[in-house]
C-alpha cells in the first residue's frame, strides 16, 4: 500500500462528503493526513469530518459550490500545507440534448469540472512543485471516451480532464509531484443512485465506492491513468477506431442502464 504520509500533512477533497469521497476521506484519517472536505451541502459534511476525525486527524470542511469559484477552498487553506488535492466534484448538472439545454447550464457544467479544477490545481500545484512532492488525484469519467446523448457537454469536459492529467503528470513528474487521472465506471454511489441507474442491466460491472478510492490511492504514484473497477477492456472497446460502430454500441447499452 502507498505511504499516504507522503501527501500529508494536509489533503483537500473536492467532492468529499459522500461516496468515492468520502471512502478517499476516510482512508487518507487512517493513514493521519489531515482533511479539508468541501462539497455544497452542510450536513454530509459534517457526516463525513466526524467520521475521519475519531481516527485523530483533524478536519475541516467548506460548504460551497464550485461552479461558483475556488476561492472559498483557497481561503480556507491559507494557513496549512496542501500536500494532496484530490478533485472529485464533477457531476452532470445539465443532463439536457444540448439544442435543448441553456448555454448558461452548459456554462456551469465546465465551470465545475474544468474551470474550478484549473483554479485548484495551480494553486495548490505550484507549492507541491517547489518542494518537489505532493499529489494530483482527478476522478474522471469513462463517459470521456466517446459521445452520448445527455453527456455532449459532459463528455467533453471529461475528455479534457484525462488529456490535462496525462500532460500535468509530464509537466510534474521530474519534480516529484505525482499526477493521476482515475477514470470511474459505473459505481455504486448516493449520487448514481438518486440518479436511478439501473444496476442490474445484464453484464454491467459495478464497483464500490470504498474499492474504487483504494485502488486510487494505490495507483497515484504510478500515473498519469487508470481506469477503475476493471473496465479496463471497455475502455480498449471504446478507443476503436470506428466510431460509429462504438458509439451506437455503447448507447444501446447506456439507454438499458438510464431507462431500467
Amino acid at each position: 500500500m502507498t505511504d499516504l504520509t507522503a501527501y500529508g500533512p494536509w489533503a483537500v477533497i473536492a467532492g468529499g462528503s459522500e461516496g468515492v469521497g468520502a471512502e478517499f476521506a476516510v482512508l487518507l484519517a487512517q493513514a493521519g493526513v489531515n482533511l479539508v472536505l468541501v462539497a455544497r451541502a452542510p450536513a454530509p459534511l459534517e457526516r463525513t469530518a466526524a467520521r475521519c476525525a475519531q481516527f485523530g486527524v483533524e478536519t475541516r470542511f467548506v460548504a460551497t459550490d464550485l461552479i461558483d469559484g475556488a476561492d472559498a477552498v483557497i481561503a480556507a487553506t491559507a494557513d496549512v500545507e496542501v500536500g494532496l488535492l484530490i478533485y472529485n466534484a464533477g457531476a452532470n448538472t445539465c443532463s439536457e440534448e444540448f439544442l435543448d439545454g441553456g448555454l448558461a447550464d452548459f456554462g456551469r457544467v465546465i465551470d465545475l469540472n474544468v474551470t474550478a479544477m484549473l483554479a485548484l490545481v495551480q494553486h495548490y500545484g505550484r507549492p507541491m512543485r517547489e518542494r518537489r512532492r505532493g499529489g494530483i488525484l482527478l476522478v474522471g469519467s469513462m463517459a470521456g471516451y466517446l459521445g452520448s446523448v445527455r453527456h455532449t457537454v459532459y463528455g467533453g469536459v471529461k475528455a479534457f480532464s484525462r488529456i490535462f492529467a496525462e500532460s500535468l503528470w509530464l509537466e510534474l513528474r521530474p519534480h516529484g509531484v505525482h499526477v493521476l487521472e482515475l477514470v470511474l465506471g459505473v459505481t455504486r454511489t448516493p449520487a448514481m443512485e438518486r440518479a436511478g441507474l439501473n444496476f442490474d442491466v445484464p453484464g454491467l460491472r459495478v464497483a464500490e465506492p470504498a474499492d474504487v478510492a483504494a485502488e486510487g490511492l494505490a495507483r497515484l504514484p504510478h500515473g498519469p491513468v487508470h481506469i477503475a473497477g476493471g473496465n479496463d477492456a471497455d475502455v480498449a472497446r471504446r478507443n476503436d477506431p470506428d466510431r460509429a460502430k462504438v458509439v451506437l454500441g455503447t448507447h444501446r447499452f447506456m439507454q438499458r442502464l438510464l431507462d431500467g
